[in-house]
């Protein structure tokens, strides 16, 4: 399954987190990740050898945020093919890990294509998980170039919108490079702006229930020496209603042929107070994250988590107690509602950006050629 191999304080990595790399050791090749859910109080990676090891690392947060699922989820299909093991049973299994990121499931199955068309060209199991790593490489390196691209276009559309610089932006969850094989989606872009002297403050919403801003956004803002600010997800209203945000910017796990944008529950009530307060909201997204096949939000599938996400609270470093292995913060036998994601309708969203630039107004046609005009360049 998985091993873990812990980091010392004294172990300084570099600004870059390497979040997911491959590895071929004398026992065999390996993937290995950055756990998440260990951040900020110690880096640990976890060594995963085989598909059930990967389910299990995405499951539990250890690896997470969709353009990075997509590449993991390649990974785990050419390293089960490099493995020897069933390759269409492991590309299953990794796909079904999540539900609502679509990008899980472009991965998965680029790989497994790849590994099919080479198996069937040359007969020769060895070539075909050849090419599936080397489908699941061209997809790494293909999202940290789209990382920069979108980066480019979301300064340039807040140089449009905001004009003079000083921002002041608003950002939920987590969208940086622990998401990404780049430096990530709507944080590049906010990273782009602090680069260019033009990032005033990042407002960073502690994104409850398991803290993705607090434990993740801000650990990568301090490592950037960026200027931020926490905030409990209850606090955003305030902040809008004293006039301290210039924008939001957000990230997307799927956007639906019209342009609904599911993301980490808490960004639709962004999205309604940003509308309210006339300031924009910006999703950043690569072109995979939008999904033909899902016609609007209601179509959605919705990741339910589990209960004790909201019941408990967990931190890496202290004793926990609970069911679920964190501290009891509600009574025995409470019930919780906890979606992992939320959908924002098109109509309050200012711009989509993505690598091959913005949509704004965010329409079904506006997202349709741009995706027809990202596939024309692929070829």
């Amino acid at each position: 399954m998985a091993d873990q191999y812990a980091h010392s304080g004294e172990d300084k990595r570099p600004t870059e987190i390497p979040v997911i790399r491959w590895e071929e050791p004398p026992e065999g090749p390996v993937l290995v990740l950055l756990d998440q859910t260990r951040l900020p109080a110690e880096e640990v990676e976890l060594v995963c050898t085989d598909a059930p090891a990967l389910v299990e690392a995405i499951r539990s947060l250890a690896v997470r945020g969709a353009p990075l699922l997509g590449i993991a989820g390649a990974y785990g299909v050419a390293l089960a093919a490099a493995r020897g093991f069933d390759v269409e049973d492991a590309a299953q299994a990794i796909e079904g890990a999540r539900p609502t990121a679509v990008n899980l499931s472009v991965g998965v199955r680029r790989a497994e294509a790849a590994y099919r068309a080479a198996l069937t060209t040359t007969g020769d199991p060895t070539a075909a998980a050849t090419a599936a790593l080397a489908a699941a490489r061209a997809l790494h390196q293909e999202d940290a170039e789209a990382s920069a691209r979108m980066a480019a276009h979301g300064l340039a559309l807040l140089g449009e919108l905001l004009p003079g610089g000083g921002h002041r932006i608003l950002t939920h969850c987590n969208s940086g490079s622990l998401v990404s094989g780049g430096e990530g989606t709507a944080f590049a872009v906010a990273l782009a702006a602090h680069r260019q002297g033009e990032l005033r403050r990042l407002w960073v919403d502690e994104t409850r229930p398991l803290l993705q801003g607090a434990r993740l956004t801000a650990y990568e803002a301090a490592r950037h020496g960026m200027a931020y600010t926490l905030l409990t997800d209850n606090a955003a209203g305030s902040l809008f209603a004293s006039g301290e945000v210039d924008a939001v910017l957000i990230g997307a796990d799927r956007i639906a042929a019209d342009g609904s944008v599911a993301n980490k529950v808490g960004s639709y009530p962004l999205a309604v107070l940003a509308r309210y307060h006339h300031v924009p909201f910006i999703v950043v997204a690569p072109v995979t994250t939008v999904d033909p096949g899902t016609p609007d939000g209601a179509s959605i599938e919705v990741e339910q988590r589990p209960g004790f996400e909201v019941t408990e609270i967990t931190a890496p470093q202290v004793q926990v107690t609970g069911a679920g292995g964190g501290i009891p913060v509600a009574p025995l036998g409470t019930q919780a509602y906890n979606p992992a994601f939320d959908v924002t309708p098109p109509e309050l969203v200012t711009a989509i950006v993505t690598e091959e630039g913005a949509v704004s107004p965010v329409t079904a046609e506006a997202l349709a050629e741009l995706c027809a005009r990202s596939r024309q360049v692929t070829i």
